[in-house]
């Protein structure tokens, strides 16, 4: 049976990135943190072309996923995408999000991971507005938004993208509140445990990181501290 995205809308996610895995090790490593309390692997696909690195394709999305059993979100930071969304649904890719800079055709990109049985999502860079997001709520099932400019991991968290969080939460909320379907909404680059109760309160319900979580040698800790952390959030946004 396919994995699934979390069943409660209110559920907090931890969703390490493997950008900061030991690559010699991967299959271990996804295992080992999936072990340690992770929801979903975050799988950051770069083409040297939209963003200046150059990272992991289809073929190791495929490779990992007889290791896990949790949803693999893949955030395509390449240019252009529909060639790849049909590459990596088939190498088992639960969730295919992508820049709306990077296609022509935002909505036809959308449908496309959809069609394919995959969860949609866009990604939202931090100078990059939410406009986009408004007229494609129908088909989306994630909005990331990069507390980073997207290339490389161990960036620090640009805290802009606190007031990015605040108003793509109301977004979605508002969505809902109309009888819309549940979107959830990620955040990626920077996430620690000294601040993602700050993110939470913002409206993240999804987290991404990669070398606060991979760069320690207890990675159910950290994962413990980062849960621990979210449950003061509501006091932060009272």
């Amino acid at each position: 049976m396919p994995p699934t995205m979390s069943p409660s809308p209110s559920a907090a996610r931890i969703a390490p990135s493997i950008l900061s895995a030991d690559f010699a090790r991967l299959g271990e490593e996804v295992r080992s943190v999936v072990a340690a309390g992770a929801d979903w692997i975050h799988f950051d696909v770069m083409d040297n072309h939209y963003v200046p690195n150059l990272t992991i394709g289809p073929m190791v999305c495929a490779a990992i996923r007889p290791h896990v059993d949790v949803p693999i979100d893949v955030h395509l930071m390449v240019e252009p995408v529909d060639e790849l969304v049909p590459q990596f649904a088939k190498a088992g890719a639960n969730i295919i999000s992508f820049h709306p800079e990077a296609t022509r055709h935002i909505d036809r990109t959308l449908a496309l991971i959809r069609d394919h049985g995959c969860k949609a999502g866009l990604v939202f860079n931090p100078a990059t507005p939410l406009n986009h997001m408004d007229y494609v709520m129908d088909k989306l099932d994630v909005v990331l938004i990069m507390s980073v400019n997207p290339g490389f991991g161990g960036q620090s968290f640009l805290h802009s993208a606190l007031t990015k969080l605040r108003e793509a939460r109301a977004r979605i909320d508002r969505w809902m509140q109309l009888g819309g379907q549940h979107i959830a909404l990620e955040v990626d680059g920077g996430v620690k445990v000294d601040n993602i109760a700050e993110i939470r309160a913002a409206g993240a319900d999804t987290f991404v990181a990669g070398s606060a979580i991979f760069g320690k040698p207890d990675y159910a800790a950290v994962i413990a501290a980062m849960r621990d952390e979210i449950a003061k959030a509501g006091t932060l946004a009272a």
